[in-house]
């Protein structure tokens, strides 16, 4: 065989081995499983409703967990320690991108890492909270959806007046070391604007603990007085709630859909589905390479008010028919 014969058969060789090679990195590459962390302040079948619009929306846009992705998933049941000792977790393991949702499961986190990409969603004021530099541009590794505004106190306290014309004193009831914006303290400003707008006495009532929050219904019920409640903590205690506010006989408006369709009688805020389906875009961005830092924080642009029909009655409340008209959901 002559010198060159040969050169150019090692050549083709080579060339076909690094081909091979190649062929078999990329084909590795493109089975490679991406690891998304998963942490919800709620529990699992609370969060049944609208955490799967998470995941439906994520396989449209090409992941589907098992495939190209893993979800690593906690549910904290809305207690403060297990979301720290999840949040450690979770670091620990390393995931691409972490979802989580509420303020007390997202501030945890915060704390644990500034370089695993954050995706949050139901979390009132990050801004206040410290979880980015401004809404426009977060800078940091967390982004997300926020659920309210301020101002919304003062909705719901016009919503429970509506619903319940007769109440001349309302309870605004939140968790003081899980609320947002500043313990609750810029929800308060517009929902006691609102008490004085509509003949009202307003107070703020802190609960802590399930002995808490029934003494608190208790109270209300002996002074046939109104309820607005908000956080995470009450949250994961609708249970009491619920079934509290029935006994007593308290009228109550929530801002999770989740309490009107377990018996609540009315609940008004940001939908939760929604917001999780856009929550699984940013996702998806951050996995294609995208950072946090360069995606704006965004605010609700879907709301939902669920009246639960059955509950008014059992109250005595005769639901006016112009509220009734604009519900996006009545229960019967």
């Amino acid at each position: 065989m002559h010198r060159r014969e040969f050169n150019c058969g090692v050549a083709g060789a080579l060339t076909g081995a690094c081909s091979l090679t190649l062929r078999t990195a990329s084909a590795q590459q493109a089975t490679k499983l991406r690891r998304i962390g998963v942490l919800m302040g709620s529990s699992e079948s609370d969060s049944s409703t609208y955490f799967p619009a998470f995941v439906d929306e994520l396989a449209r846009l090409g992941w589907t967990d098992g495939r190209n992705v893993r979800f690593d998933q906690r549910w904290t049941n809305g207690d403060p320690n297990r979301a720290s000792i999840f949040a450690a977790e979770l670091i620990r393991s390393q995931p691409d991108v972490i979802f989580c949702s509420s303020t007390a499961v997202t501030a945890p986190l915060h704390r644990e890492t500034s370089t695993i990409p954050i995706v949050f969603a139901i979390v009132s004021d990050p801004l206040g909270s410290g979880f980015v530099a401004s809404l426009r541009r977060p800078g940091g590794n967390i982004t997300g959806f926020t659920n309210v505004e301020a101002a919304i106190g003062g909705k719901w306290l016009n919503l429970l007046k509506e619903i319940a014309p007769s109440i001349k004193r309302a309870a605004f009831m939140l968790n003081p070391e899980t609320a947002a914006f500043g313990g609750g303290k810029q929800f308060l400003a517009s929902f006691e604007v609102a008490a004085r707008s509509l003949g009202i006495e307003p107070v703020a009532m802190p609960v802590r603990s399930d002995a808490e929050i029934e003494t608190t219904i208790a109270a209300l019920g002996a002074e046939q007085a109104g309820l607005v409640e908000y956080s995470s903590f009450l949250a994961a205690r609708l249970g009491t709630i619920i079934s509290s506010t029935a006994r007593h006989n308290v009228p109550a408006i929530y801002e999770n859909p989740l309490f009107a369709r377990r018996g609540a009688l009315i609940a008004y805020g940001a939908s939760f589905t929604d917001m999780f389906r856009r929550a699984a875009g940013y996702v998806d961005r951050i996995l294609r390479g995208e950072r946090p830092a360069d995606l704006p924080v965004q605010t609700p642009t879907k709301f939902e008010m669920i009246i639960n029909l059955k509950t008014a009655k059992a109250l005595g409340l005769a639901v006016p028919p112009s509220l009734l008209a604009t519900a996006d959901e009545v229960i019967e």
